[in-house]
Parts: C-alpha cells; sequence; structure tokens
C-alpha cells in the first residue's frame, strides 16, 4: 500500500477528535501525531527497503520461503504524509477500522472501511488525502467494476475499411460456394466411434447469421448414424425443430455398429434408442429425404411400415440401399408390401440390393418395372429372374449394373439384355463375375457373343469365373482402350494375357498394324481366379512378360489370390521389379511402387466411382461418399 492510504487514518479510540480534525483545515504535525500514538520513535528511514511487507511463512516447510504484502510494518504508526498542497475541502465522510478476528490486538493486519453510502460516502476519490482526492485504492476499485461512478468508456471510431454486419467477403459467397468450403470441416464419423466431433462447426455456428444458416445446412444435410445413441440425439433434435428435418438429404446407416456402447442384443433392447418405430418417426420427421442406406446391422428395424414409407411416403426419394439385409424378418416385411397397391412408377434411381440373399423372385417381379428412372443397379447375390431383368422399363438410363452370382439369370438373356435393350447403351461399370468353384455362367461360345456386344463407354467390366480361351484376348483388346477395370476369367496363360499389354511381335503381323498399336488405359487387373498352382509365377515374373514391366504403365494393380500373399510378400523379386503386395480381409493386391520422377501418381478418383479411391470394387456406391463402414467391407474386403 502506497503512502497515501495512513494520510488521516488514526485509531478507532480517537475516532471523535479525527472527525473534528478532518472538518479543520490546519494539518497536525508530525510529533504530534506521534505523541497521540504513544509509541516509541519508529527505526531509521534508511533501513525501510520499500513500503511492501516481505516475510517469511513460519509454518511453511521449505526454507526461504516468503510472503508479500502490499501492506507496510509501519501501517501501525500514525505517522501522517507530510503535503505543501492546500487542503481540500472539509469531509463528513467517516471511517471505520475493523481489526482481524484472529488478532483482536493486531493494527497490521485489520482493514479501513468508510461508511455506507447512505452516510455520505461518494466512493474512494472523495475521501482527501492531504490535498489528492485520487489515491491508488480508487484506481483498483474502478479495475474491479465496483466504484461508485463509472467513467465513461471511451468511444471507438469506426474503421471505414472494415465490413459492416454480414458484409464480410466471406459472407457474400454464393450458399452454393460457402457450403462446399464449409462441407470440408464436416467430419461425419470420429476415429472412434462415440467421441465428439465437428466441434469446429459447432463454433462457426456462433460466427454471424450468414455462417449459421450454412453451418446448419452442412451439419443436417448427409447424417451419418455410427451407434445408436446419435440416432437417439439426431431425433430428439429435428422433433424438437421440425425446421431442421427438412434439411436432411441423406441418412447413412453404413457406418452403424451395435456392439459400439453395448455388448449384448439384451442391452440394445433395453435403451430402445433405434426401433422401427422410432426410424419411422425419424422418417416422417423428414420428408425431403433423398438417399437412404442401410445394412444388415439395422435389418430388424426395417419392418413393413418402414418400407412402406421408404417406397410410398417420400417422393423425393433417390437412393436406397439394403446392402446385406438378409433376415427372415426382413424378408417377411419386403413380401408384406408386396400386397400393396404399387405406383406405376417410382422415383428411385439408385437401388441396391446387395447380398439380399433371401428376397424372392416376386420382389424384384413387382419392384423394377417401376423404376422408369434407374441409373444404379446393385443386384448381386439376389434371386433375380430373366423375366425381372428383361422388364427394366426402356425409358431407364443404366450406368452402373452389378449382376454377379445371380444364378437365375441365364447367359442368353444376359447378352440379349446387354446387345439389345435400350436402358443399358451407356454402360460404365458392369460386373458379371461368378464363383467359379460353385457356378458358370459363361463359357466360350457365351463369350464370342457378349464380349463384342459391350457399350464403348464402359470403363470397369468383370467376367471373373467366366471360361476364356486365347481367342478372347483379339476381343478384348479394342475394350482395353477404354477400360480402366477388368476382371479376367478362368484358364488363360500369362502369355495370352501380356497380348492385352504389347502388340504381337510375330513376322507375320502387318507392320503398319504394329505403328498404330494404341496403348492401353488399364489400371487393374483381376487374376484372382487363378489359384496359386494356376498362376505361373516364373512367367509372371520373367523377362519377356511384360506385365510387371514398366512400360506395362498406366497398369498399377494386380490382384491375385489372397493364397499368394504370404509368398508373394517374402520375394525379393517383387520390389526388385517395382511392386510391393497388400491385402485387406480375403483380398491381396500387387501394388505398383511409385516413381516420384514419373510425377504426380493416380489418386485412383473417378466420378463414376462415386467417392471411392481404391480399384476393384464389388458393390455399386448408391450415394457420393467416402468409402468406409460396412459398404467398405463389402466393396473391397470380401471376396466376390
Amino acid at each position: 500500500m502506497d503512502r497515501t492510504i495512513t494520510s488521516h487514518v488514526v485509531v478507532p479510540t480517537n475516532q471523535q477528535r479525527i472527525n473534528s480534525k478532518l472538518k479543520q483545515s490546519p494539518t497536525p504535525s508530525l510529533c504530534d501525531t506521534m505523541e497521540q500514538s504513544g509509541n516509541s520513535t519508529p527505526p531509521d528511514k534508511s533501513t525501510r527497503s520499500s513500503f511492501s511487507s516481505v516475510r517469511e511463512v513460519e509454518s511453511s516447510d521449505l526454507p526461504q520461503n516468503f510472503t508479500s504484502s502490499k501492506v507496510s510494518s509501519y501501517s501501525k504508526l500514525t505517522e501522517e504524509a507530510i503535503d505543501d498542497l492546500p487542503s481540500p475541502p472539509a469531509m463528513a465522510t467517516q471511517t471505520q477500522f475493523v481489526p482481524p478476528i484472529t488478532q483482536p490486538q493486531s493494527r497490521l493486519h485489520g482493514a479501513w472501511f468508510p461508511a455506507v453510502a447512505a452516510d455520505g460516502f461518494q466512493g474512494w476519490k472523495q475521501i482527501g488525502v492531504r490535498g489528492r482526492q485520487a489515491s491508488k485504492s480508487y484506481g483498483d476499485l474502478q479495475a474491479l467494476k465496483i466504484v461508485w461512478s463509472t467513467p465513461a468508456a471511451p468511444t471507438k471510431k469506426k474503421d471505414p475499411e472494415k465490413p459492416g454486419p454480414g458484409q464480410s467477403p466471406i459472407e457474400r459467397l454464393p450458399a452454393e460456394i460457402l457450403g462446399q468450403i464449409i462441407d470440408h470441416l464436416v467430419l461425419d464419423v470420429p476415429p472412434n466411434g462415440v467421441s465428439a466431433r465437428n466441434v469446429d462447426l459447432m463454433s462457426l455456428l456462433l460466427t454471424s447469421r450468414t455462417l449459421h444458416s450454412a453451418t446448419l445446412n452442412a451439419l443436417y444435410k448427409n447424417i451419418t448414424i455410427p451407434h445408436s445413441r446419435i440416432f437417439r440425439k439426431f431425433l430428439t433434435h429435428i422433433a424438437q425443430n421440425k425446421e431442421l428435418g427438412t434439411i436432411v438429404r441423406r441418412l447413412d446407416f453404413s457406418h452403424f455398429n451395435p456392439t459400439t456402447l453395448f455388448s449384448t442384443a439384451s442391452e440394445r433392447a433395453t435403451t430402445r434408442n433405434l426401433t422401427p418405430e422410432t426410424l419411422l418417426q425419424c422418417l416422417e420427421l423428414t420428408p425431403f429425404l433423398r438417399e437412404f442406406l442401410a445394412q444388415e446391422y439395422i435389418e430388424d428395424e426395417l419392418d413393413a411400415n418402414v418400407l412402406r414409407k421408404l417406397f410410398f411416403g417420400l417422393d423425393r426419394l433417390q437412393g436406397i440401399d439394403f446392402c446385406g439385409c438378409s433376415s427372415t424378418a426382413f424378408k417377411n416385411a419386403f413380401q408384406s408390401i408386396l400386397l400393396s397397391d404399387w405406383p406405376a412408377t417410382l422415383p428411385i434411381c439408385r437401388l441396391s440390393l446387395h447380398k439380399c440373399i433371401t428376397l424372392p423372385a416376386s420382389v424384384f417381379e413387382t419392384l423394377l418395372p417401376r423404376l422408369g428412372n434407374l441409373t444404379h443397379l446393385d443386384l448381386s447375390g439376389t434371386r433375380v429372374t430373366n423375366a425381372a431383368l428383361q422388364s427394366i422399363p426402356h425409358n431407364a438410363r443404366i450406368t452402373h449394373l452389378n449382376l454377379s452370382k445371380c444364378r437365375l439369370l441365364t447367359a442368353d438373356v444376359i447378352i440379349d439384355f446387354l446387345a439389345n435393350h435400350p436402358a443399358v447403351k451407356g454402360l460404365v461399370f458392369l460386373s458379371l463375375g461368378v464363383d467359379a468353384r460353385s457356378h458358370q455362367l459363361f463359357d466360350e461360345d457365351d463369350l464370342t457373343k457378349l464380349i463384342p456386344v459391350l457399350p464403348h463407354s464402359l470403363r470397369s467390366l468383370s467376367l471373373k469365373g467366366s471360361k476364356m480361351v486365347a481367342s478372347h484376348i483379339d476381343l478384348l483388346r479394342p475394350l482395353t482402350k477404354h477400360l480402366e477395370e477388368l476382371a479376367l476369367g478362368r484358364r488363360l496363360k500369362i502369355a495370352d494375357i501380356d497380348r492385352l499389354f504389347v502388340p504381337d511381335e510375330n513376322n507375320d503381323v502387318d507392320l503398319d498394324q504394329q505403328l498404330e498399336w494404341i496403348p492401353h488405359s488399364l489400371k487393374y487387373l483381376d487374376l484372382s481366379d487363378y489359384s496359386a498352382a494356376e498362376l505361373d509365377l516364373i512367367t509372371l515374373f520373367g523377362r519377356n512378360t511384360s506385365l510387371l514391366k514398366k512400360y506395362s504403365a498406366p497398369l498399377e494393380v494386380i490382384e491375385v489370390t489372397d493364397d499368394l500373399y504370404a509368398r508373394l510378400a517374402k520375394s525379393p523379386v517383387v520390389k526388385q521389379l517395382g511392386w510391393t503386395v497388400t491385402e485387406n480381409g480375403s483380398r491381396a493386391w500387387l501394388v505398383r511402387v511409385h516413381d516420384p520422377a514419373d510425377g504426380h501418381r493416380d489418386s485412383g478418383l473417378r466420378s463414376w466411382k462415386m467417392g471411392a479411391s481404391f480399384w476393384g470394387m464389388r458393390k455399386i456406391p448408391i450415394a457420393c461418399a467416402e468409402v468406409g463402414g460396412m459398404y467398405g467391407s463389402y466393396m473391397f474386403k470380401r471376396k466376390l
């Protein structure tokens, strides 16, 4: 405490005399004050280092431990400061000293208080301290906002270059561009599935009205449900604020894992977070839904009412994915809605029934004729029939078609469908693969008829499991000029496959034909039909084979059977040729090691892959999104 504090302070026993002194203009002398105090002469001033008190802490276990106080040890003296300035006007303000409870005789640790405001106290500033009306204590009280009179805040001049509210450059961007910027901050699924996500977006909601609106759209446009608690939270929000439900365009359950929070089915049933009733309520609150992505972990929640709502109650729904749903309850629910009055056409343009192996043929015969807007159709592993396939409306424009492992389809109907049906003239993705160990769809003659009728728009073709001969290479060569993915059938030799990448060197071949050779465009080659015993590794890694040479580029990935992974991973020849071996689940690949001298590596992203970057996907995506969850498992981890 600075020296001005004790300028007019005296002991409480002399309160009446001090009050009268405050009203008098003459200033008492230092000697008179010391005589009144009854104390001895203070120590020599040369021994006073400062007005702050530094004391040892006796109760501390540490030596050299001190405390610092702004109350001087000399505060018990009644010394008054000497000031030559004129005395201030007389004040009627009274003060009171309150000693500490633990040391009632102490005059060091006590405190002086002014009288209450009702008695005329106007704040510390009004207390005269020998001609000065503003003490340091007033500044401290002002900083704490507890003074009686707060000075007016200084007015800030507006910066003419600073934009007004809602007029910053980012806020004046078009809503479409601003939305795409904010979409980069969206985190659909946290790494562990349960931790907080989209924290940045929560902060962005508080920035401005314009960003608040754009951020809400980014948060609620595509909803990803990793576990039932998130679903319950989302349902509560849109039930309380129905406007939020109108923003939702996608409900994505592809990352849903019921064991994330609950280890047993009984625990999950007790919570009642995700049930057929709550799912139906969610669909009622999202009238503008466009994509519904389900999978086998929620198949029991897809009852007849939910399916009826999806097919008949959402006019803007364009994509439905029931990947892996094959339970008895799901099959019975689908059969029950077949008895309903179906409309002549459905708005759905992307449909996946991938591995819905229990659905009867009547489902496809009822559903497919009503899909006049169809562009993506995945029927892998289903019981679709020839009649159902041919019943697809002619005005459909199918670009992605997956008919792998459809055992009820015949080769001649598929060939006729691909050759004559107008809905498949613009195919980009076509999978006709089968598991050769249990079923064969195309023999030699069927392939000879099929390959020439395939459209030039194809970028991915799977003939896995078919029976091939060397003459089919000549038919496939024109396709390799626009294909990026090709899955070959059985019984070909390495020398036959090598002819897809280099022109023939026989003397009988015309020189002009060699000069007109157009390089291939293949990025991915599937040889997984060849077992470890059937694939001739000596020829594959030999000098006369170009398949693994550098000039076979842009070929980047060769899929092999997973039985070869351990053997190839230990082979030094693989690394010497500039390749490496990777695996995921039941699949294994030879991958070319990128040379920085060749420039930037192809990311693998293509518009027709709809968000996937890996090569060789075995499930058609229904929505443009990053691949993950159960869909990623079906695309890149499981066998055909």
